[in-house]
């Protein structure tokens, strides 16, 4: 990422940095890029940090990892070329390199049977590519205990830096818990009918036993496999392989409601998991360059169970809500009509209703907020004007600054035609804080990108508005979309009413019949 230009004061930059509220929520690993950026932005004097400081930080994280050289490296940066290496840093080095040996050594039967192909291939085809069947052939000469190495080695390249061989480690080391579709041979299609009724039955066999596809093919799924699967999602951010990324990150999400679901992580267990994969996921939907991550990262943020999250342990979380919706609500009001703005507002109501639901404030969501609920358009356009510099100073935002701004210039042009018929372009380009020639031009372009039912008056200066009606379609749309959810809680309703009917009936039977037993009738 490409630090900003310094275009307002570095005080303001640093009062909305989220790295402090974010930190606590990431691995270690995962704070260097963000301090990479953070470096960046002192270089070019947008933010009022210390270069000694980040340095200073980065050194503490890198304390408790196994990458010594890269340490020994920032301990010259913050105390100079010349200073000597302190003696507990070589001793970190040296046991470094004698744990690494012994944790090689140990697992490298593993690491010749991952390696056969062939081998591999064939126990995978038989049903024998697994735990139970490698640790009980004798010929392999692997123990449990193999296989716990193999994974601790996967986790201390990972802890080293080596974040592709830890993925590649990791992938193997999952497979042996999964169990994916069998793939079809040839001339399995052109079996005579009287075999048809035993390859059905075998398949449907064959189909039991395969695991959740949203989890690598796991067939079950325990606390510890969980931590594989956080860390293979780590890894892949690191490598930043998005589309990998996106596949590991909806197998934790459904690791963890698994577990949630079967109790083997409570309530507040879960909560804790669900906010930390919140924070995970910023890598992934902030880098998702086929346009939909924006659209799932809205719809996981607003989803029950982790709106909580957001609401109780990570009400900062919103700012990358509140972008998000304002970078995907045109593009979800095409998609669910060409004429349709009902899918646009109806992000926009879910946003503001999680808004109030949240203690947190910054540029982006005062200007939604003063835009949507309070229709102050003298503080929004003051708001805007901050949000460019809250957008290129965020690590995951900076990429999305000039197409925010374009958006938000919409949403601003949008809501102040919902309320007028003819608009000054002077006026208009105030609050879109752009001169009034730039102005025109922008909105020229929007209403035919748009095709907005308006027209510009060159000799007046100024925007004349159609008269806009909501279409018949809209009105139906916005008065049924929530019909099942309301039919449902009359019938829960309902079923509460009777269950409490039946309960009282239940209890006077009982009342009768101890009455009768006691002689009282």
């Amino acid at each position: 990422m490409t630090a900003p230009t310094a275009a307002s004061s570095p005080a303001d930059a640093a009062t909305y940095d989220l790295t402090p509220l974010i930190s606590p929520y990431l691995d270690l690993h995962m704070m260097f890029p963000l301090l990479e950026y953070i470096d960046s932005l002192i270089s070019a004097k947008v933010i009022s940090y210390s270069s000694s400081d980040v340095a200073q930080a980065r050194l503490s994280l890198l304390k408790p990892t196994h990458m010594v050289d890269y340490a020994m490296d920032i301990y010259r940066e913050v105390h100079g070329e010349e200073a000597e290496i302190p003696a507990e840093m070589e001793d970190q080095k040296r046991e470094v390199f004698r744990e690494l040996e012994e944790l090689r050594e140990g697992q490298i039967k593993m690491d010749e049977l991952f390696r056969n192909d062939e081998l591999r291939a064939n126990l995978v085809q038989s049903n024998q590519w697994n735990v139970k069947f490698i640790t009980s052939e004798p010929g392999f000469e692997i123990t449990p205990e193999t296989i716990v190495t193999y994974y601790k080695f996967a986790k201390f390249n990972y802890d080293c830096g080596d974040y592709q061989q830890g993925r590649d480690m990791l992938e193997n080391y999952i497979s042996l818990f999964a169990s994916p579709p069998k793939p079809q041979k040839e001339g399995e299609d052109d079996e005579e009918d009287d075999g048809l009724a035993g390859a059905s039955s075998k398949t449907s066999a064959e189909d039991e036993k395969t695991g959740n596809p949203n989890m690598y093919y796991l067939t079950s799924i325990d606390t510890n496999l969980l931590q594989v699967l956080w860390g293979k999602l780590s890894c892949e951010i690191l490598v930043e392989d998005w589309e990998e990324a996106s596949i590991a990150l909806v197998a934790v999400k459904t690791a963890i409601e698994s577990l949630a679901s079967s109790h083997k992580l409570t309530s507040l267990e879960a909560l804790h998991q669900r906010t930390w994969l919140l924070h995970w996921s910023l890598f992934v939907f902030w880098n998702d360059a086929s346009g939909k991550g924006l659209e799932s990262m809205v719809e996981l943020f607003t989803s029950e169970k982790y709106l909580q999250a957001v609401t109780t342990h990570a009400p900062h979380l919103l700012r990358y809500l509140t972008a998000a919706v304002l970078l995907c609500k045109r593009r979800a009001a095409k998609k669910a009509g060409s004429n349709s703005n009902a899918e646009g507002r109806r992000l926009l109501r879910d946003l503001v209703k999680v808004m109030q639901q949240c203690e947190y404030s910054d540029p982006i969501v005062e200007f939604v907020d003063k835009l949507s609920v309070k229709f102050d358009f003298e503080a929004a356009q003051s708001q805007l004007e901050r949000c460019e510099t809250v957008l290129s100073s965020d690590f995951f935002l900076c990429k999305q600054t000039e197409l925010f701004m374009e958006e938000a210039r919409v949403f601003v042009f949008e809501n102040y035609c919902r309320i007028h018929h003819k608009i000054d372009l002077k006026n208009l380009g105030e609050k879109l804080a752009m001169d009034r020639d730039r102005a025109e031009r922008w909105i020229v372009d929007l209403i035919r990108n748009a095709m907005l039912d308006a027209k510009i008056d060159s000799e007046e200066g100024c925007v004349v508005m159609g008269a806009g009606t909501v279409s018949v379609y809209e009105q139906v749309m916005e008065k049924t979309r929530d019909l099942t959810a309301r039919s449902g809680g009359l019938a829960a309703n309902l079923r509460g009413y009777l269950n409490d009917v039946k309960r009282a009936k239940s209890n006077r039977e009982r009342k009768a019949r101890e009455a009768m037993e006691s002689g009282e009738y």
